[in-house]
């Protein structure tokens, strides 16, 4: 067995990183990698120093604010139903669409504090509001809170991340053009797919306990998130037997289908841009990775969607509370410097740049960025 001569500073270094990966809710046997060698850590601060720099408050989540978020979101949404289901008209179905579509949106955002545990400290609670907010909007709470964990402990890591991460040049080239369909053609449309075959090069399924996204302790949490879908599925096709396919797509499709368009737009332009960079192998780490992401400007959606779009500040403390993100954003700012990165460009104008530009990257480095299929097309 080899040995290894460590300083002081780098144990200090490698403490630091390993004690705020716990306190992050990282899995730590899925980031065993998170430690680079001390020769190539970039970083000028480490977790510890960024996490110094926040006011403690912004770590403690309050049940009755996030169920306030909760009950608004739920309120909205029924509130929109009435009035639809009362106007029934064709004039009033494109805004209520609109509308519920981003609201099925902000209750997943909801779930998705729940399945990182900020949304309370107590884990029946996230669990229960998580199926709640997730499963009428047919989302397998456990199964993506799960996946969700890969990917929170893994990203900017070419290998390992889960979720929009970009392929090699060698693997764009050989992609079917079915494959290419969703993943850059339509990628607004990704998301119910992925539920089923994850992304390129993942196998498994998040409805299934034997994928290997799950540890076999997980069955269970696996099966009834599995199971809660089914029934929603079932309770659609009850009501489409009584009151016709009509009644389905006005009330249910539609807003379904703005909510996956949110979904996959915001994951999609959290860490897909020309200038982020990916690592591979020993040159990532936790907080190297964690940064490898973006802050957004949604406008008026901001308070909607729960400051989604601040999104830096949330990888690398994934148990912050969304209704402390701002704070915690302008506490890190000047600790970060030039590694915080955000856009104030239109959202459309910055998904049409990375939709062009964001396709694949070099098959070999370390430290690469996205390179466009559509350039090398016209070359």
């Amino acid at each position: 067995m080899k040995r290894y001569s460590l300083c002081k500073d780098e144990i200090s270094v490698i403490l630091d990183k390993l004690k705020n990966l716990v306190q992050s809710n990282t899995v730590l046997d899925q980031a065993t990698d998170t430690n680079s060698t001390p020769s190539k850590i970039e970083l000028p601060f480490t977790l510890q120093e960024v996490k110094a720099a926040i006011p403690p408050h912004c770590f403690e989540p309050s049940l009755w604010k996030s169920l306030s978020y909760f009950f608004l979101d739920i309120g909205i949404i029924a509130g929109l139903y009435a009035i639809a289901y009362n106007l029934d008209s064709w004039f009033f179905f494109p805004l209520f669409w609109l509308m519920q579509g981003t609201m099925f949106w902000a209750l997943f955002v909801v779930g998705h504090d729940c399945g990182h545990g900020s949304f309370s400290k107590y884990k029946w609670v996230n669990n229960l509001i998580g199926h709640l907010s997730h499963t009428p909007i047919l989302v397998p709470y456990h199964g993506w809170r799960i996946s969700h964990r890969t990917h929170h402990a893994n990203t900017g890591n070419i290998d390992t991340d889960e979720s929009w991460y970009p392929v090699s040049e060698s693997k764009y080239n050989m992609m079917p053009w079915y494959e290419k369909l969703f993943r850059f053609y339509l990628p607004l449309l990704a998301y119910p797919l992925y539920l089923f075959r994850r992304s390129p090069n993942r196998a498994g399924s998040h409805f299934l306990p034997n994928s290997s996204l799950f540890r076999p302790s997980e069955k269970w949490d696996v099966l009834t998130s599995s199971a809660l879908w089914m029934l929603m599925v079932g309770f659609l096709g009850f009501l489409t037997y009584q009151f016709g396919w009509v009644f389905l797509v006005k009330y249910y499709l539609v807003p379904y289908v703005i909510f996956v368009i949110w979904l996959d737009l915001v994951t999609f332009l959290h860490h897909t841009e020309p200038d982020i960079p990916w690592y591979r192998g020993d040159d990532w780490y936790f907080l190297k990775g964690a940064l490898s992401s973006i802050d957004r400007d949604y406008g008026f959606i901001n308070s909607i969607h729960h400051d989604i779009g601040t999104h830096v500040a949330h990888h690398i403390f994934l148990n912050m509370p969304h209704y402390h993100l701002k704070t915690a954003t302008e506490a890190i700012k000047p600790i970060l410097g030039k590694y915080y990165r955000k856009s104030s460009e239109p959202i459309w104008k910055s998904f049409i740049n990375s939709y062009l530009s964001c396709h694949f990257v070099s098959d070999t480095g370390s430290q690469v960025y996205y390179q466009s299929g559509w350039k090398k097309r016209s070359n």
